[in-house]
């Protein structure tokens, strides 16, 4: 028999957007936070290079500028609403978390340092502008454990190594969760009037990621199999700057400080490509550039198959001071010292702009014609507000989960204090149950472990930074083939606690959703935009692709697809110069 809790608010990750939301509803209303890890060892902690604002501490700036950046960095996808509210409200977002007690690196005169970041220029693109604001390059790590201190000092409770695996709904409202507590293997439901899934991204359906091994679409997963939609699931981000062969990423605020890019002949090939800011480019143009210069024969090594990270003409002091994360990962994996060497990178897949439609008030949306579900919302990288559009500029992820965490936290408090509980729906536990005995009785002819791999493999080769029809079909049948092993696998564990070998098996099968609507998704959109280039379509059509795709799960056969105008605003689409 599940356990059942009842909360006003409910929210589901403890990564920077579920903690912001919850220290927003937790002022408010009785709130919970539910957490498939220990809230401080959520991704948002990886996160390094700054949170951006236009707090012109060091340089002249705006958030008209910012806005401007945004919108050109996202490939005239973002929905320019969206983006002047995160853009507006950056200042007071920094202003709050530093009051919060947000040990930022300072000016000599006390205020808030900036550094450059890619894609942030001042006056509408002319020049680099320092916007970005940071604590080393562990500015991620600084955010969680000032807000996880802030959420405990509100009273929000929390329930640590939870696993959410449905979410509840009565005549289209949403009424609860229920969720797998990890350490006994017992079902718990969590009754509410209001939730907010804020679980994060799905990078680990790719083979080289800076995506930790918990990021396999969750929220998003449970969403998708709802019948509800994902949103724009084809823009997937590369990182220009990932250790070689690991994934692990190197900030860009190594670029930001002066590091250079370059290829095995020590050319600084970022100037063919972006003249005007070189390796401060936004992040799929230099994703791409690295690529290219692989193909064409230019990488370094036995192999030619990675790039160089030169931090040799960068001030010592300044690599130790404010980079001491990217030195100390460079010298531990891969044996090299930055201060004397380049360092090997390539592409790594990063972040999601693609997942769950909602509203600038965090409201998911049921459908591409912007119903609403009422008392469900979404944050962070798990959601699609469409600030990022077709491509994330760096330091507004942060930004992002601050900004939208905020209020989405508010509107679920607001919904909570104004609605009473509904009942739960009759079968509440029972179809859960039955689920996980069927993962523990299926004939177990196929290793989970070896679909997972063969997916990552197939995605990183087949739809990562560079596509075509043909590659995304053949993604797509290997997908559909996996998809069929994964139904003859089984869960040998029979274990309650700490049962990881049933964790696991689940976020495969999210994994595998995932993947699925990112390939049909791309494979429709006929055009290259931001983080999805097709080789066998380059240019960007904006009379017939400047559209939010939505695509959502059916019983049988490939998912639908259906489509949303993009809502413009100051900013006309023209060629993206850098």
């Amino acid at each position: 028999m599940a356990q059942v809790h009842e909360y006003d608010s409910v929210i589901v990750g403890a990564g920077g957007a579920g903690l912001r939301a919850a220290l927003e509803a937790g002022k408010r209303v009785k709130t919970a936070v539910v957490s498939k890890l220990y809230p401080t060892r959520s991704h948002t902690g990886a996160a390094q290079g700054g949170m951006c604002a236009a707090l012109a501490n060091v340089e002249d700036d705006s958030w008209e500028w910012h806005a401007f950046d945004t919108v050109k960095g996202s490939d005239f996808l973002a929905d320019q609403d969206a983006v002047d509210i995160m853009c507006n409200e950056a200042v007071a977002s920094v202003l709050e978390l530093e009051r919060m007690g947000l040990p930022f690196n300072r000016t000599p005169e006390g205020k808030i340092d900036q550094r450059r970041f890619g894609g942030h220029t001042r006056d509408h693109g002319e020049a680099p502008v320092k916007r970005a604001c940071y604590a080393a390059d562990r500015t991620g790590h600084m955010i969680l454990q000032t807000l996880y201190q802030q959420c405990n000092k509100y009273g929000v409770e929390f329930y640590d190594e939870f696993f959410v695996l449905d979410l509840l709904m009565v005549d289209g409202h949403c009424s609860g969760i229920v969720a797998y507590e990890i350490a006994t293997g017992e079902l718990h439901i969590f009754h509410a009037k209001a939730v907010l899934f804020a679980t994060g991204g799905y990078g680990k359906m790719f083979k080289i990621t800076s995506n930790a091994h918990t990021l396999t679409g969750d929220g998003p997963g449970v969403v998708y199999r709802k019948g509800l939609p994902l949103e724009d699931m084809e823009f997937f981000q590369f990182h220009p700057t990932g250790l070689y062969r690991l994934g692990i990423l190197l900030s860009e605020a190594a670029r930001g400080e002066g590091a250079i890019l370059r290829n095995a002949d020590g050319e600084r090939f970022m100037e063919r490509y972006a003249p005007t800011i070189k390796d401060l480019a936004p992040r799929d143009i230099v994703s791409r550039a690295e690529f290219f210069e692989i193909k064409e024969g230019r990488g370094a090594g036995p192999d030619k198959d990675y790039l160089l990270l030169d931090l040799t003409d960068v001030d010592p002091e300044v690599v130790e001071k404010k980079l001491p994360d990217i030195t100390e990962f460079a010298r531990t994996y891969l044996d090299v010292d930055p201060l004397k060497e380049g360092v090997p990178i390539v592409p790594t897949a990063h972040y999601a702009m693609g997942g769950i439609p909602t509203d600038v008030n965090g409201q998911v949306l049921a459908n591409h014609n912007g119903d609403l579900v009422p008392g469900f919302y979404a944050a962070g990288e798990c959601a699609c507000v469409s600030v990022h559009g077709a491509n994330r500029l760096g330091t507004n992820s942060l930004l992002d989960i601050v900004v939208f965490g905020r209020r989405g936290g508010i509107a679920m408090a607001e919904y909570a204090s104004t609605h009473k509980l509904l009942k739960l729906p009759e079968d509440t536990e029972r179809s859960v149950q039955q689920w996980l005995a069927a993962i523990c009785d299926g004939p177990g002819e196929e290793s989970t472990y070896e679909i997972r791999s063969t997916l990552q493999e197939e995605m990183m080769d087949k739809a990562s930074v560079l596509r075509t029809d043909e590659s995304l079909s053949e993604a797509l049948e290997a997908i559909d083939k996996l998809r069929d092993r994964f139904t003859r696998t089984r869960v040998k564990d029979t274990c309650k606690i700490f049962n990881t070998e049933l964790v696991e098996h689940i976020e495969l099968g999210y994994l595998l959703d995932m993947a699925q609507a990112l390939v049909v998704s791309a494979k429709a959109r006929t055009e290259s935009r931001g983080g999805h280039y097709r080789e066998d379509h380059q240019m960007r059509e904006d009379d017939h692709w400047l559209k939010h795709s939505f695509i959502t799960k059916v019983p049988e056969g490939l998912p639908q697809l259906a489509y949303k105008d993009v809502v413009m605003g100051r900013y006309e689409p023209v060629e993206r110069k850098y």
